[in-house]
């Protein structure tokens, strides 16, 4: 059975003129910005230069810097924390908070005010990510902020510092004029990729593309071989990318085939979410030298704690760094115990290498699934870690997962990586590079060849690959460079109760809304199952997404057993029609891939022009917290348009007899939408405050 399907909904988002292309990762630990400027002149070999942007920064009170990485990082200040006015920046002389190098010292001292890992707040869907939770566990006299806001303060720093210093050339350098590339993980599900671009707008970055972070590090990895790569490769070959950051760990295939021109790249596979990275290893060394001074882990409070992983990480890059035996470690005790609650450790190579090499990268088999086994370090800060350590399990796992598909695709026999290529600043140690190719090497070798090894790909900057690849990729969203085919590595499916389906408590029946490799901009209505909404009452739709199935087409009903799939966040709303009288209507879904990279979805009235827009409710079902029992509103898209012409009217148009005073505006628009000021849904106001902004 197959539902039916129309395309060609929504007109196409018209490019804009831009100087430069600029490309952002906004991690986990660390930020960082590159950009291309358009109107530079290529080199010798044709490419145009990329540039890492310094970033001014706070690192100490009152002292600026420029670095070439934001840590990201945000220090909420108590009253006597900081000298008075030491907070301030040029652009903003009443700044109150901190965010880069200043707040990551500043929060080793000061923990309870410190927002770590907001990223990785911002893909937990135990929480309300939309909500004021971070510091997690902060006393109640720290102001808090949500994991968007925080993400929100990381961006606009990193806007209005390059408005501060490019713009001097004139207004039309400014950071919302230009082509602007916002990278995530691969892993990020539809609602964490959603917050990212609300983060973004809210921080004032009007216009942005995602693109995933692992496909960021290869496109750094072109820029360079523009030139050579085709000599390098053959059609069948295959790519993995390994992105090992901060907070995420990242696994992506890129597979290489004949095009009508040459070769060409096609992104084959990514990977799951897997909240495991740099930090997990810094909070074990923190739990083994823990129970090395105190007998036990768990016995430091908070700021101790703090101090201690912070040095925990210090040490580790030294000791993977240089040919150092030992760090000290040194945690300073508080009020007037000073000397007597300092406690000194030493951290060894070797224990490094146990507790880091041999823990998080161990020797396995390909066939060693990751176990659901418990570690020390991996469930702080109310953060939903991963329970299986072994980075080199989760990628075994990953690679069988997807080896069936990759025969059909390659037309090998036996698939295995001929390329690797790594990412991230957890590794760049050579130690755990090299761990990782010696597994993949162990795993292939009687499938290719007794001496085979992958060829690793040269990425000398993996901390600003992310970055300088997003800005390459800008290049490539204006009709140069080579271009990576990424359609959406998932598939979308709507759950459904249909009549003759078959009855299996197992599985779901669902209608295939966007099949995997679905390239941006697709669009599409569901005409067929049939669906009524109740307007004025709540209705819901179950969304679901799978990384793993493949061959389904758009509109196709099937059964999908529970394994294959993951849950969305239910689609609650309540549609908004006439004059608030209950009505049962047909209606049909839209879908839409947008350009920037975000699923939207729609109800279409089928006997009127009536359209609203529906939202993820990133609210429902959180741990430990309640469940809302009234959804949000979503109001017809007809009625949001008549608003915003009366906005522009009130404000734009010629003084006519009715024409609305500023001063009664919002009773007007109240009136326009159906509900009052305190009801109107986010993305509402949102779109409201957009049209205001264009009056100024």
């Amino acid at each position: 059975m197959h539902a039916q399907v129309t395309d060609d909904l929504f007109d196409d988002e018209q490019p804009q003129r831009a100087r430069y292309a600029i490309g952002i990762d906004l991690g986990t630990t660390n930020s960082a910005v590159a950009y291309v400027d358009l109107d530079e002149a290529a080199d010798a070999a044709g490419r145009r230069p990329l540039h890492v942007f310094e970033i001014p920064q706070l690192v100490a009170a009152g002292e600026l810097r420029q670095r070439h990485m934001l840590p990201s990082f945000l220090y909420l200040p108590g009253a006597y924390d900081l000298p008075p006015g030491s907070t301030a920046l040029p652009w903003d002389r009443e700044r109150a908070y901190v965010v880069g190098e200043l707040a990551r010292e500043q929060g080793a001292r000061v923990p309870g005010r410190l927002v770590a890992s907001a990223k990785s707040w911002l893909s937990h869907a135990g929480v309300d990510r939309t909500a004021p939770i971070l510091p997690w566990g902060a006393s109640a006299e720290v102001p808090k902020v949500s994991p968007v806001e925080a993400s929100r303060r990381y961006l606009q720093h990193m806007r209005e510092a390059w408005d501060a210093q490019m713009t001097t050339g004139g207004a039309e350098n400014a950071f919302d004029q230009q082509l602007v590339i916002l990278t995530v993980p691969a892993s990020f599900d539809e609602v964490a990729r959603e917050l990212t671009i609300t983060a973004a707008q809210q921080g004032g970055l009007t216009r942005v593309i995602l693109l995933e972070e692992p496909l960021a590090a290869f496109y750094a990895w072109l820029a360079e071989h523009e030139a050579d790569w085709q000599a390098q490769m053959h059609d069948g070959q295959l790519i993995l990318v390994c992105d090992v950051g901060g907070g995420t760990t990242d696994f992506t295939i890129v597979g290489i085939r004949k095009g009508e021109t040459g070769l060409r790249f096609d992104r084959l596979a990514v990977g799951e979410h897997l909240m495991l990275g740099g930090d997990n290893m810094d909070m074990t060394l923190g739990r083994y030298l823990e129970a090395k001074l105190l007998g036990q882990p768990g016995k430091l409070d908070a700021q101790r704690w703090q101090q201690l992983v912070h040095q925990c990480r210090t040490a580790k890059e030294r000791l993977f760094g240089d040919a150092q035996s030992a760090v000290d470690i040194t945690v300073v005790g508080g009020g007037g115990s000073l000397i007597g609650g300092t406690l000194k450790a030493s951290l060894t190579h070797d224990e490094v290498q146990q507790l880091i090499v041999d823990g998080f990268f161990p020797q396995v088999a390909l066939h060693d699934v990751p176990g659901e086994r418990r570690r020390a370090g991996l469930t702080e800060l109310g953060l939903p870690y991963v329970h299986e350590p072994a980075i080199t399990r989760h990628l075994a796992a990953f690679w069988q997962r997807f080896q069936t598909f990759l025969q059909a695709e390659t037309g090998r026999s036996a698939v295995f990586p001929d390329f690797l290529l790594f990412n991230g600043g957890t590794l760049i140690p050579p130690a755990l590079r090299s761990r990782l190719r010696q597994a993949v090497q162990g795993w292939f070798q009687g499938q290719a060849r007794s001496d085979w090894q992958p060829v690793e790909l040269a990425n000398p900057q993996p901390e600003l690959a992310v970055a300088l690849g997003a800005a390459y990729y800008g290049l490539v969203r204006l009709g140069q460079g080579v271009r990576v085919g990424s359609g959406s590595p998932r598939a979308y499916y709507v759950a459904v109760e249909t009549a003759d389906a078959a009855k299996d408590e197992h599985t779901r029946t669902a209608v295939c809304l966007v099949p995997r490799g679905t390239e941006e901009g697709f669009e599409a209505e569901l005409e067929e199952p049939a669906f009524v909404a109740l307007t004025n009452q709540p209705v819901s739709f179950q969304l679901l997404t799978s990384s793993t199935r493949l061959g389904d087409q758009r509109g196709a009903v099937v059964q999908l057993a529970p394994d294959e799939v993951s849950e969305l966040p239910t689609i609650r709303s309540v549609l908004r029609y006439g004059k608030g009288v209950v009505n049962s209507i047909p209606v049909r879904l839209l879908v839409r891939l947008t350009a920037v990279g975000t699923l939207e979805l729609w109800c279409q009235a089928q006997q009127s022009e009536h359209r609203w827009q529906l939202q993820f409710d990133v609210r429902q079902e959180l741990e430990g917290g309640p469940t809302p029992t009234t959804p949000g509103a979503t109001i017809d898209q007809a009625d949001i348009a008549a608003a915003q012409a009366e906005i522009r009217r009130t404000f734009q148009g010629p003084q006519q007899e009715n024409q609305s005073a500023p001063a009664a505006l919002r009773k007007t628009l109240e009136e326009i939408l159906g509900l009052g000021r305190d009801n109107w849904p986010t993305q509402t106001i949102r779109q409201l405050a957009d049209t205001c902004l264009e009056c100024e």
